[in-house]
Order: C-alpha cells, then sequence, then structure tokens
C-alpha cells in the first residue's frame, strides 16, 4: 500500500478543507440539478392543469405578419379591422391596445413610430373588437387615446411609400390606468410600467396600392 509523506498527508489534509471531498460535491450539484428539474416540471404541469395559455391576437382579416386588406386603410374606408383575442391570465383588471407603425416614414430609413390607434382600460372579460367599431360602441369603461392623426378614432395604414408593419399590441394589466380620455401613447405606457401581466402581438403589412 502506498504511504503518504508527512508532508504529502499534511497537503492532502488542507486540500480537502479547502475543496472539500470531490466526490462528494459532484453529488450535491447533481442532486441540486435534479431537484431543479423537478420544480419546472411540477411548474409545467400546474400550468397545463390550470388551463393557462399564451395570450394571442388575432384577426378575421388577415394573418400574422400578412397583408392588410386596403379596406381598413386610407385607400379604403378606414375602418378598424376585427380583432379577437384569447389567454387573458387570471389577475387582468384591464386591457389595454396599442396600434403602431415603427417604419415611419420609410421603411428603408425609419425615423419614427406613428400611432394609428390607443385603447386602454377595455374590461378583461372583453374578447375582441368588431370590424369598424366606433369609439360610442367600444366595452364599457375603454377609453380611446389620441393617435397621431389628432383623433381618438381608428387611424389606418396610409404609407407615404414602401411596405410598412402595423403592430396591435394587446396589454393585460393588474390595474385600471387613472388616465383621462384622449391619453397619448407615451402617457399610456408610462402608467402601465409595472403592471403588465402578459402581452401578445399581431403584425399586419401595408403598401400603398396593395
Amino acid at each position: 500500500m502506498a504511504r503518504l509523506s508527512m508532508h504529502g498527508a499534511v497537503r492532502f489534509r488542507r486540500d480537502l478543507a479547502r475543496h472539500g471531498n470531490p466526490d462528494a460535491s459532484r453529488a450535491q450539484r447533481f442532486m441540486k440539478s435534479r431537484c431543479a428539474l423537478a420544480l419546472l416540471a411540477a411548474m409545467a404541469l400546474a400550468h397545463a392543469q390550470a388551463g393557462e395559455t399564451a395570450m394571442e391576437i388575432e384577426s378575421s382579416a388577415f394573418v400574422h405578419e400578412g397583408g392588410i386588406p386596403a379596406r381598413y386603410t386610407c385607400e379604403g374606408d378606414d375602418v378598424s379591422p376585427p380583432v379577437a383575442w384569447r389567454g387573458v391570465p387570471a389577475g387582468t383588471k384591464s386591457l389595454a391596445l396599442i396600434v403602431d407603425d415603427p417604419d415611419a416614414p420609410d421603411p428603408a430609413a425609419p425615423r419614427m413610430t406613428w400611432v394609428h390607434w390607443v385603447l386602454y382600460n377595455m374590461p378583461a372579460t372583453a374578447s375582441g373588437l368588431p370590424e369598424a367599431v366606433a369609439n360610442t360602441d367600444l366595452p364599457p369603461g375603454t377609453r380611446a387615446g389620441t393617435s397621431d392623426f389628432r383623433r381618438t378614432e381608428w387611424g389606418g395604414p396610409c404609407p407615404p411609400i414602401g411596405r410598412h408593419r402595423y403592430f396591435h399590441k394587446l396589454y393585460a394589466l393588474d390595474t385600471e390606468l387613472q388616465l383621462p380620455p384622449g391619453a397619448r401613447k407615451p402617457d399610456v405606457e408610462q402608467a402601465m410600467r409595472g403592471h403588465v401581466l402578459a402581452e401578445a402581438v399581431l403584425v399586419g403589412t401595408y403598401q400603398k396600392g396593395d
């Protein structure tokens, strides 16, 4: 049997005290990894059993990242498209919807985001908006903000050049926003900070002549 010298024995004890038993450390790391995986699996199972799904927004008028029909633009009737959503999380007190175009004025050289529609304090029970919805027909309690067209109604796509993207962003909030009617997008976004439970996005595109 090999024997440790006095110096070697001292160094071994010092290393063991400093680093511990390497086999024990590996075992501890393995057990922590197994526990973490078990916790993640349990959380996933709990969400599935609760029937929770990610919030989604869609339109029967166009598919995600597809072209928006001219009817909803300045070249048509300029009415709002129908939108529907599902998966609003528990604890939601209100919903907000912002539609904007980050490609203004030219997608090749964008300089600003143009705001087309701002709605907030929609009830959590709402599940969508019909086509050509007027402010007077919005869900009870909904407030309409002011767009970059300087109006509170829908303002459809009207790109001066190129194909633009139009983001329909739905937010589930854990509060109602203490804002008056006609608030601008920056004010709504500021008031939403720290209150967003979930977000869903629908993107449509449009180029004049479509």
